[in-house]
């Protein structure tokens, strides 16, 4: 199950993403928003960070403007590592580099022709072991640090 969701400027691409996973016969979860009226991207941010936490969805697509703001917000939510990606090369670094288990796009800063690639990729790389593992334990870690 893929968790999806999006503020105002990322609801068409989420509509978009959400037809696609269809095609390639991924269960998803849209966790709205519904419409391209204007709303607050943390509450959709922490409803998908929340179900990929939970291990209710395997992984999550988040769509804002600029993707800045889902990534802080679904990045607050433990066991999260959710990666603002721009081409097909950071959707898979993410997934082999730092087991992203959320994939954020920017719908008015990135190019559209390359979400289809981006998320394909996305969902089908596993992350790689040895050192990069080692890294990724090390950022889980950060999560019980305190200041």
């Amino acid at each position: 199950m893929i968790a999806l969701g999006s503020d105002h400027a990322g609801y068409c691409l989420k509509e978009r993403i959400k037809d696609l996973l269809k095609l390639w016969k991924y269960e998803c979860q849209d966790y709205g928003t519904d419409s391209e009226e204007s709303v607050d991207y943390p509450q959709f941010g922490s409803l998908v960070a929340e179900a990929v936490a939970k291990g209710e969805c395997e992984k999550g697509i988040l769509i804002c403007g600029t993707g800045i703001g889902m990534s802080i917000a679904a990045n607050k939510i433990s066991g999260i590592r959710a990666a603002l990606c721009y081409n097909v090369e950071t959707a898979k670094a993410a997934r082999e580099h730092n087991d992203a288990n959320i994939i954020v796009l920017g719908a008015r800063t990135m190019e559209h022709s390359l979400v289809d690639e981006m998320v394909r990729v996305f969902l089908i790389t596993e992350a790689l072991e040895g050192r990069h593992a080692r890294r990724v334990g090390m950022i889980t870690k950060l999560e019980t640090q305190k200041v």
